[in-house]
């Protein structure tokens, strides 16, 4: 099995070439410098959370599209040997339990985020199921907060932008499913 980072390379350069993109123009419609881009396709740089987002977006596909390996019947995962993404400030951990599959059409994650720390995510397309597994955390979703803890559960449309906000004094932990309905 390759490492995420020569996983994530491949099947960004992949898609970039089979819609006849040059490194120019992948950087235009994503905001990622063509150098970045040409390092996360070697395999060289693991990008951060926004970074893998902002491809994601520009080239109109899911977040964990470029974790997608060929499918298996049975796929045992190991927490522990997952590399997260984390995000800028390295409060927010997302590892990928169960990368985008178009035929399944949702993918699935688990996060981290520390104590008194949060994280904003830009709209995107597809509705979040969110499941607490440890702490306490708040979700904002446009002007609404929901307050969540160890046990709870909460979904909803992730065309809006929201936040997620650890309220307590230890690491939290969160499920989060991605349903693709297109």
């Amino acid at each position: 099995m390759d490492s995420i980072s020569n996983v994530i390379g491949k099947n960004l350069e992949n898609l970039r070439k089979s819609r006849g993109y040059s490194l120019d123009k992948a950087a235009e419609l994503t905001g990622v410098s063509k150098a970045m881009l040409a390092q996360i396709e070697k395999g060289k740089s693991n990008p951060t959370v926004s970074t893998l987002w902002k491809i994601a977006m520009g080239l109109q596909v899911s977040f964990s599209y470029f974790m997608t390996e060929n499918a298996t019947t049975v796929k045992k995962v190991r927490f522990k040997d997952i590399e997260p993404f984390k995000d800028d400030s390295n409060h927010y951990r997302l590892f990928s339990l169960f990368p985008y599959h178009p035929e399944k059409k949702f993918e699935v994650y688990t996060v981290e985020l520390d104590a008194k720390t949060e994280h904003f995510s830009e709209k995107h397309a597809g509705e979040e199921y969110v499941f607490v597994g440890e702490g306490n955390i708040a979700i904002v979703i446009g002007e609404d907060k929901y307050h969540l803890e160890k046990g709870d559960a909460l979904s909803f449309t992730s065309n809006r932008d929201h936040m997620y906000i650890n309220t307590g004094d230890e690491l939290a932990t969160i499920f989060v499913l991605i349903y693709y309905p297109e």
